[in-house]
């Protein structure tokens, strides 16, 4: 049974929406976890994201059983992987080791609980990763390239006012 990801907030989580980027960075990665960050705290926008995951990888599937990868986790993996052009080794350790990436996911754990990390196994990632296709990351990119001209106009229209 999957489950979209409502992060378990405490002492020691950063909300993804309070993550934090470097800016000057030329490396691909961090505007495309911005990008994801920008999903999830968009409420509008998150809905209709998580909508088609839900159509695409849980249709026909029980309710029922042991809870697979929450559908953010799998998003995120499957952007950066494809954003990146990276391997399944290089992506599991990503998940599992990099701290941004590890952020945006809303799995990042202080030293204090690093007992308590969330791990992913790879090949969990590799099953459920390579749930999302081509097809299913096209229409999910045309919603936010639509979102990012929506927000383009907002700044236009309060700039010219």
């Amino acid at each position: 049974m999957r489950q979209r990801f409502e992060q378990q907030m405490n002492l020691r989580t950063v909300a993804i929406a309070d993550v934090k980027f470097p800016l000057k960075s030329c490396d691909e990665l961090p505007p495309v976890l911005m990008a994801l960050q920008y999903i999830f705290i968009t409420p509008s926008l998150n809905e209709k994201v998580f909508e088609i995951l839900e159509k695409k990888i849980c249709a026909g599937k029980k309710k029922t059983g042991r809870k697979g990868m929450d559908l953010w986790h799998l998003l995120v993996l499957a952007v950066v992987r494809n954003a990146c052009g990276t391997n399944w080794d290089t992506l599991e350790t990503w998940s599992n080791h990099h701290e941004l990436v590890r952020r945006v996911m809303g799995v990042h754990a202080s030293a204090f609980i690093e007992d308590e990390k969330i791990e992913f196994n790879y090949q969990s990632i590799i099953d459920n990763v390579s749930l999302v296709d081509e097809a299913l990351l096209k229409e999910i990119n045309l919603l936010v390239v639509d979102a990012g001209h929506k927000l383009v106009k907002k700044k236009k229209l309060k700039h010219s006012n």
